[in-house]
């Protein structure tokens, strides 16, 4: 299943309808003076993923209510469907109803920031996003977000960060040189960084944090020898600072070199949080002799009934595959909803040792404990299936989420996780249809429209159905990386491959992630440009060397790529 389906939430969009009337009884207009029709209309194409429609309706309610709610909802629908002239006509509107309130209205500045990017008009945008680094606080956050969602290259990005620069627009605040630096690193500009860094080092000289930006723009460079000295450099400074030592930790596993990570974490005061990032970190470098040395350690000081500590140990010991510990500690948690997870926790183990019919039993005690919440009833279904499929007993599996769904009628969880099992067999069908399910229940369900989009994208020839359902999610959430990169792969699938690459590349500047780099690459190898293709690919690798998507985009290409570099020993350098 492709990323956009990985997790799910109870999680709703309120309708259009619902947040524009009450902006309306503001001004207590009289009920005959709503304007339903348009309002209607545009929620109906709205839920169609018809957005230029949609954009137009709610530009005429706005027009017959003289409501700056609606000017504001066409403005943004508008920018979404990248209806350049209409959004024009409704921003100015808003402008003209807010009145004066129009000039300290951040919302303003970013829609015109935007549709200046849109058009390409990068002075107006430049000026506009000026302003928002102007504002005090967290305004710069407010410019950069809307600089990487809204700009239709990462040259054009590039361009425009070059400007402000220019113009001495960022503020002299540490966080927003660091963010911008960020920004570039992910638009893949290597000058444009180096000039960056090169202006943080002497803005903000001796502050470790600019030795941290220094050494990702090296490691980017493929200079891994030198990025590594300098975050060598940092563990000192960083074992009386826990914030610094976070974020040495993250380079360290940005580099490849989890154990270190962990390491890192382990110098300076320790607490919970820190421990369970520790044995996480150690997990996935597979180093199981410090995971066994912080397992001892944490052992050690567990005598007191902390349920928290007592679970983690019940992990460390199941990843350590000492099983009959792990049972112990599972089952000497006292209470509380951690004790919950700790008999889900011991079913697993249970499995783990053949004794299958035990782990069952007690899945089967808690989907009918009446003192567990309901979420952990369902997660008791969800994992009796899921121990089915690990036993590749399909029959046993689908009744596990009959059952469940029996006890839950629409669980939007188990009906996710029914449809993942489908979708494994190549069963699309059946997997639309638990989509759709949620939909039913919970129509404005953002990830679910994305998911059923982008699998219809994907794995059918219904595409514009599938951008209709695309169109509904990016209308809730226009800058989700996840729902931006379903949107270039639907346009590329309707063979629109030059718009599609605008949008993937959009997707990837937000969020750096295999599957949206793999699509790239695909995308740039079928318009021609196949040594940038491949540097996606081989980004794509570096982020999850066992991506689906991947796989299937050197299969469709035929491109090929040079062995993988060696990885770390496990550990690292350690102490």
């Amino acid at each position: 299943m492709p990323h956009v389906l990985r997790s799910i939430k109870r999680m709703g969009l309120a309708l259009a309808v619902s947040i524009a009337l009450p902006a309306m009884a503001a001004k207590a207009p009289a009920a005959a003076d709503l304007p339903l029709e348009p309002l209607l209309a545009g929620e109906f194409a709205l839920q169609a993923g018809r957005l230029d429609e949609a954009a137009n309706s709610y530009l005429q309610a706005a027009r017959t209510a003289r409501d700056a709610a609606l000017a504001e909802r066409a403005t943004g629908i508008a920018l979404v469907a990248k209806d350049d002239r209409r959004a024009a006509e409704a921003l100015k509107l808003w402008r003209q109803l807010l009145g004066p309130a129009a000039a300290t209205a951040p919302q303003i500045d970013v829609a015109e920031a935007t549709l200046a990017l849109h058009r390409g008009d990068d002075a107006t945008a430049m000026r506009e996003l000026a302003a928002l680094f102007a504002r005090p606080g967290d305004g710069w956050k407010t410019a950069i977000g809307t600089l990487a969602a809204g700009a239709k290259t990462p040259k054009q990005v590039a361009g425009v960060i070059g400007r402000l620069l220019d113009a001495k627009a960022v503020p002299t605040t540490l966080p927003a040189w660091l963010a911008l630096g960020g920004l570039a690193q992910r638009l893949q500009q290597p000058a444009l960084v180096e000039r960056i860094v090169d202006d943080v080092i002497a803005r903000f000289p001796g502050d470790p944090r600019v030795a941290l930006l220094k050494a990702s723009q090296l490691r980017d460079d493929g200079k891994q020898a030198e990025a590594r000295a300098v975050i060598d450099g940092l563990r000192d400074a960083a074992s009386a600072d826990a914030e610094l030592r976070l974020l040495v930790a993250r380079e360290y596993d940005a580099l490849g070199d989890a154990a270190a990570a962990a390491d890192t974490l382990a110098r300076g005061p320790q607490d919970d949080q820190t421990y369970a990032l520790r044995a996480s970190l150690y997990a996935r470098a597979g180093d199981k002799t410090r995971l066994q040395q912080l397992y001892d350690e944490l052992a050690r000081d567990a005598q007191r009934p902390q349920p928290d500590r007592r679970l983690l140990l019940g992990q460390l010991a199941e990843y350590l595959k000492h099983f009959d510990a792990a049972l112990d500690w599972y089952g000497s948690v006292p209470g509380g909803p951690q004790r919950f997870t700790a008999r889900l926790r011991t079913a697993n183990v249970l499995h783990e040792l053949g004794r299958r019919k035990e782990a069952v039993d007690t899945l089967r005690a808690l989907q009918q404990d009446a003192t567990a919440e309901d979420d952990v009833r369902s997660d008791a279904y969800a994992l009796e299936a899921a121990l089915w499929q690990k036993d590749r007993d399909d029959a046993r599996e689908m009744d596990a989420f009959a059952r469940g769904l029996a006890e839950f009628t629409d669980d939007p969880d188990l009906l996710y996780a029914r449809a993942l099992a489908w979708e494994r067999r190549d069963d699309v069908a059946r997997a639309e249809a638990d989509l759709r399910r949620i939909l039913v229940a919970q129509p404005d369900n953002v990830a679910t429209l994305n998911a059923l989009g982008y699998t219809l994208a994907d794995r059918t020839t219904r595409y514009q159905e599938a951008l209709e359902l695309i169109n509904r999610a990016r209308a809730a959430e226009p800058n989700n990386a996840a729902i931006v990169d379903s949107y270039g792969w639907v346009l590329y699938r309707l063979g629109r491959p030059a718009e599609a690459i605008v949008e993937l590349q959009r997707a990837y500047t937000l969020q750096k992630d295999a599957e949206i780099a793999a699509h790239v690459g695909e995308v740039l190898w079928v318009l021609g440009r196949q040594d940038e293709a491949r540097g996606y690919f081989e980004e794509a690798r570096k982020l999850d060397p066992d991506s689906r998507a991947l796989a299937r985009a050197l299969e469709k290409t035929g491109a090929t790529l040079p062995p993988a570099p060696a990885k770390p020993a496990a550990g690292g350098k350690g102490e």
